[in-house]
C-alpha cells in the first residue's frame, strides 16, 4: 500500500470524508512535436499534506522536512494554548479582586465594619471548600502572607468571583446591614456554587494548586516585552 493509500485509510477511520481531503484531478503537460498529454495529479488541503508526512519515509528528504514542520506547528500551537490559558487565569483574578475589593467597600457602607469583610470572606471559602482558609493554604502550600486566590485554578477563581457578585447584589438589594446576615448571604452564595460544582464532577477541595499567579504575571510581562522588542523594520 502506498503513502497515499494509507494516508487516505486514515483520513477515512478518522472520520473525514477522504474526497474533503484529496481530490484526483488532472493536468495537461506539454509533449514533443507539440502534442499534450492528461496526467493524473492530486490536490491535497492541509490536513492530507500532514497524514502524508506522517505515513511517509523519513529518509526522504521531502517527507523529513514535512514532519519536522508539522512537529513545529504543534508545539507552536501548544505553547499559544498555554499562554491563552494563563492570559485568562490572571485575567480571572483580577476580576476576583476588583469583584472583593466592591464587596469590601459595600460591606462597609452597610455595616460600618472594618473587619466585617475578611470574616465574611473566610466564611465564604468554608462553604466553597468544605475547609477554612487556613486548611486551604496548608494543602496547597500557600505562604501565609498571600492570599488563597493566588494560587487558586481558573474555574475556582470564576467560582469565588461568581458567588462574591451575588453577595454584592442581594446585599444591595435586600439592604443587609450587619455581618450576620451578609455573612449568611456569602455562605449560602458559596454553598450554592460548591454543589454546582460537585454536581459537575468537580470537587473544589480535591483540585490541585496552580502556579503562583505573580509568577505567571511575571512570565507574561517578559513574553510581551520580547515581543515587542524587535519589531519589523521597512525593507530599504
Amino acid at each position: 500500500m502506498n503513502v497515499v493509500a494509507k494516508s487516505k485509510t486514515a483520513c477515512e477511520v478518522s472520520g473525514n470524508h477522504v474526497t474533503d481531503h484529496f481530490a484526483d484531478v488532472g493536468k495537461t503537460i506539454a509533449m514533443p512535436k507539440g502534442a499534450e498529454k492528461e496526467v493524473p495529479d492530486i490536490m491535497l488541503t492541509r490536513y492530507a499534506c500532514y497524514l502524508i508526512a506522517q505515513n511517509g519515509d523519513p529518509k526522504k528528504p521531502e517527507i523529513a522536512f514535512s514532519q519536522t514542520y508539522f512537529a513545529l506547528q504543534t508545539r507552536r500551537a501548544e505553547l499559544i494554548e498555554q499562554k491563552l490559558l494563563e492570559a485568562e487565569r490572571v485575567s480571572a483574578r483580577s476580576k476576583l479582586k476588583a469583584t472583593e475589593k466592591e464587596l469590601s467597600d459595600v460591606i462597609y457602607e452597610h455595616t460600618g465594619g472594618d473587619d466585617n469583610f475578611s470574616i465574611i470572606r473566610s466564611k465564604g471559602d468554608l462553604a466553597l471548600f468544605g475547609k477554612s482558609t487556613h486548611a486551604m493554604k496548608l494543602q496547597w502550600h500557600v505562604p501565609d502572607h498571600r492570599p488563597l486566590a493566588d494560587f487558586a485554578p481558573t474555574i475556582l477563581l470564576k467560582a469565588k468571583d461568581f458567588a462574591t457578585e451575588i453577595t454584592i447584589f442581594n446585599t444591595r438589594e435586600h439592604q443587609l446591614t450587619n455581618e450576620s446576615a451578609i455573612s449568611s448571604e456569602h455562605i449560602t452564595n458559596n454553598d450554592a456554587v460548591r454543589r454546582t460544582l460537585i454536581d459537575r464532577g468537580i470537587r473544589p477541595e480535591a483540585l490541585p494548586a496552580s502556579e503562583d499567579i505573580r509568577k505567571v504575571e511575571r512570565r507574561l510581562a517578559t513574553d510581551k516585552k520580547k515581543a515587542l522588542g524587535q519589531p519589523d523594520v521597512l525593507n530599504s
